[in-house]
């Protein structure tokens, strides 16, 4: 079975909701808007799988410096789909076509106004990308079996504007991946259990 099957077939399955985190953001206040945003979850095909992930650059007016899926906002009149590819291929040079989707899972809310969908693809290994000075650093792979390991997912807190957020970090080489990013992780670990 390819890499592509078994992810959508991963990816069907049920999940217990409550083991999902939905987000940082419950505490929005009522009618608060959220902007709508996808990032893509590049997966690589290959034996012991990677996830394509970005260091942000330290010059960006939110999320300097950061570890995050390739992404951003959805324009006006495109879906999650269409905007996670297209922000892939403006922010690290990812080819469209080069890119199986799978499908889009569970929206999270940030705490920086942003509901969130991460789209999954399938992408060949060994791609030569490009980040985009504006705002990547770099471009890295991790291996994918270690991201989705619980025990590599470290719950802990942090005060934000006068109010204690709590979320996750993953430790990988010299870097830290956290928040939003890692939380999409740990609940892409409860989907693809067993992958």
């Amino acid at each position: 079975m390819s890499l592509a099957e078994r992810l959508t077939t991963a990816l069907s399955r049920a999940v217990d909701p409550a083991m999902l985190t939905r987000g940082d953001r419950d505490d929005a206040e009522p009618g608060a808007t959220l902007h709508d945003a996808a990032v893509l979850v590049a997966i690589t095909d290959r034996a012991e799988p990677g996830l394509i992930l970005t260091k942000r650059t330290e010059t960006l007016r939110r999320h300097a410096g950061q570890i995050a899926f390739p992404g951003g906002r959805v324009d006006p009149g495109e879906d999650a789909i269409t905007a996670a590819l297209r922000e892939a291929e403006e922010e690290i040079a990812l080819p469209v076509d080069a890119v199986t989707v799978i499908g889009a899972v569970d929206r999270y809310r940030t705490v920086t106004g942003y509901h969130v969908t991460p789209v999954i693809g399938v992408v060949p290994p060994d791609l030569t990308l490009h980040p985009s000075e504006a705002e990547v650093a770099s471009v890295f792979e991790v291996p994918l079996a270690f991201l989705l390991d619980p025990a590599n997912q470290v719950a802990a807190s942090g005060e934000w504007k006068g109010a204690v957020r709590h979320y996750y970090e993953i430790n990988w080489e010299d870097r830290r991946i956290w928040g939003a990013t890692a939380a999409m992780i740990v609940n892409l670990s409860h989907r693809l259990a067993g992958l």
